[in-house]
C-alpha cells in the first residue's frame, strides 16, 4: 500500500536545469506538492517537472522587485502549512525526508528548521574548508518566513535569491540528517554562478548590510551569519582580501585535507573574492556615467 503524501509544499526555483531536476524531484516525491517556479527555461526543464507531477509557474524579475523565491512565498497559494525550500541542484537524503514527516506532524513550538548540507564540488564532498557543517533554514510554516531584502536594484546576479537568508517569525530547530548539495559540477560553473554572484556582493560591499533579525530572537545560526557578515565588512576594508580568504578557507578551516579538490575549490574562492573587490572599486567610477548593475525591464507572469 502506498504511503499517504507528506503535507509539505516543495518550492523548487529553476532556470534551464533538465540536468538537475529530475533527481531534484525525484528526491521529494513523497511530499504532497511540488512546485517548480521557473524563468523562461529553453530547455526541458518545465517539460520533465511536469512529467514527474510538479506544478510549474513562471516568473519573471522586476528590478526593485521581490525575487523568484519571496515572489512564490507571497502569491503562490500553496496547499500545505509547511513549506520546503530546495534548489534544483539538491537532494533530500530518504533519511531526512523521514525525520521531516516526523517533524511536521510533531513540530512542537518550532516556526521554521535549520537543515545542514553536504557540499559536493567536481563530485566530491568538501568535508572541510569551511563548508561544512552549512545551516540553512529551509522548512518553515506558511506564512511564517521570508527571505531578507538587503539589494533594491538589480544586481545582473540573477533572479533568484542566492546569497540572502529567511528570516523566521518565531523559534526555529534544526534537523539531524543532511541534504545533499550538487552545486558546481565542473570550474567552468562555478566560474560562471561566481561571476554573477560577485555582482551583488561588490554592490554589498558599498553598502551596510544590515543584520539578520527574526521576530523569534536570534538563534546560534543566525548569529554565526551576522558575525561572518562583520567579517566580511572588516576583511574586504584590507588590502589583498583574495588572499586572506585562501588563507581562511585552505589553512585555517583545514581545506588542505581535502586534497588537490580542496586545493582548487580554496584557490577559485579567493579568485571570487578578487573579483568582489575589483567590481566594487568599479562601481563608483561607474556611477557618474550610468551603474553598470543598472536594471532591465520585466514584468511577472503566473500561469
Amino acid at each position: 500500500m502506498k504511503p499517504s503524501p507528506v503535507p509539505v509544499s516543495v518550492l523548487i526555483p529553476v532556470k534551464n536545469e533538465e540536468a538537475n531536476i529530475g533527481e531534484c524531484i525525484g528526491s521529494v516525491l513523497w511530499a504532497g506538492e511540488i512546485v517548480a517556479v521557473d524563468s523562461g527555461s529553453t530547455d526541458r526543464t518545465c517539460e520533465i517537472a511536469r512529467d514527474l507531477g510538479a506544478a510549474v509557474c513562471q516568473f519573471r524579475y522586476v528590478p526593485g522587485g521581490p525575487k523568484k523565491k519571496n515572489w512564490a512565498l507571497e502569491n503562490i497559494p500553496f496547499l500545505h502549512d509547511w513549506i520546503l525550500i530546495l534548489d534544483a541542484d539538491e537532494r533530500i537524503t530518504p533519511a531526512l525526508a523521514q525525520e521531516i514527516a516526523a517533524t511536521v506532524a510533531d513540530p512542537g513550538a518550532a516556526a521554521g528548521f535549520y537543515v545542514n548540507r553536504r557540499f559536493f564540488f567536481l563530485g566530491r564532498w568538501i568535508k572541510r574548508a569551511g563548508y561544512f557543517p552549512s545551516w540553512n533554514m529551509r522548512l518553515f510554516k506558511r506564512g511564517r518566513g521570508f527571505y531578507e531584502r538587503i539589494v533594491d536594484t538589480d544586481t545582473r546576479s540573477g533572479d533568484n535569491e542566492v546569497h540572502e537568508h529567511v528570516i523566521l517569525d518565531g523559534p526555529a530547530g534544526r534537523l539531524r540528517h543532511v541534504m545533499d548539495h550538487f552545486a558546481f559540477p565542473s570550474i567552468e560553473v562555478f566560474i560562471e554562478k561566481h561571476n554573477r554572484y560577485s555582482n551583488w556582493e561588490a554592490l554589498l560591499r558599498r553598502r551596510a548590510a544590515e543584520p539578520l533579525k527574526s521576530a523569534g530572537g536570534a538563534d546560534g545560526v543566525q548569529s554565526a551569519h551576522n558575525l561572518r557578515r562583520r567579517l566580511k565588512r572588516i576583511v574586504r576594508a584590507l588590502p589583498f582580501p583574495h588572499w586572506l580568504r585562501f588563507f581562511y578557507h585552505f589553512y585555517w578551516k583545514l581545506g588542505f585535507l581535502d586534497g588537490a579538490t580542496g586545493y582548487i575549490f580554496c584557490h577559485l574562492l579567493a579568485e571570487y573574492e578578487f573579483w568582489i573587490w575589483a567590481k566594487g572599486r568599479e562601481l563608483p567610477a561607474a556611477s557618474a556615467g550610468g551603474h553598470p548593475m543598472s536594471g532591465v525591464s520585466g514584468h511577472v507572469l503566473h500561469q
